[in-house]
């Protein structure tokens, strides 16, 4: 679950219980492998609402890892701003809208499995597809590179929506329409 706070309004009278944030990390974008982390994401049944692919700014990966700046355990003897600026800032990065059913955030955490790539079980995003371990990381004085993040829980939507995507842009939080289906006689 998020420890990070809510952030000021976003978007009004949005319930971002069925919304989520796809953050596709650079490593994800350099090794090509964006389109393939949303394939899994969308047979789980959510869906892609709107995409973005744009050179991450720094105060975006502050913001977006906001409680990795003022947990200092976390990674002791690590400067983390420094680490969060040289794995962002400037690089690319795709961000993706998606919409699911209410209590998705758990799901999607699931699908993304545990945050060392080493210790993902297979058939999640980071175990089939990772190739980086927190002992590299710390190693090297440098942050895990897992390919991707999500919004862990509504507050956290709604704070990862602001940052990726702006805050105001309620035309972008439009449900995606059910399918229609036609009799097979019609």
């Amino acid at each position: 679950m998020s420890r990070k706070p809510p952030s000021g309004t976003v978007v009004d009278g949005v319930d971002f219980a069925r919304w989520a944030v796809v953050l596709c990390k650079p490593d994800a974008v350099e090794r090509n492998l964006v389109d393939a982390v949303l394939k899994r994401i969308t047979a789980t049944g959510t869906t892609v609402v709107n995409r973005r692919d744009l050179t991450a700014k720094a105060w975006q990966a502050h913001v977006h890892y906001w409680d990795l700046l003022v947990d200092a355990d976390w990674f002791p003897g690590r400067k983390i701003p420094a680490c969060l600026d040289a794995m962002y800032a400037d690089r690319p990065v795709s961000v993706a809208l998606v919409h699911g059913e209410p209590g998705f955030h758990e799901q999607l955490r699931q699908l993304l499995g545990h945050f060392d790539p080493t210790h993902a079980e297979p058939g999640t995003i980071r175990g089939d597809l990772g190739d980086d371990s927190l002992q590299a990381a710390l190693m090297e004085q440098r942050l895990v590179r897992n390919l991707v993040h999500t919004s862990d829980d509504p507050g956290a939507a709604r704070r990862d929506f602001g940052t990726w995507f702006g805050a105001g842009r309620r035309e972008l939080l439009t449900p995606p329409a059910p399918l229609r289906t036609t009799p097979a006689d019609a």
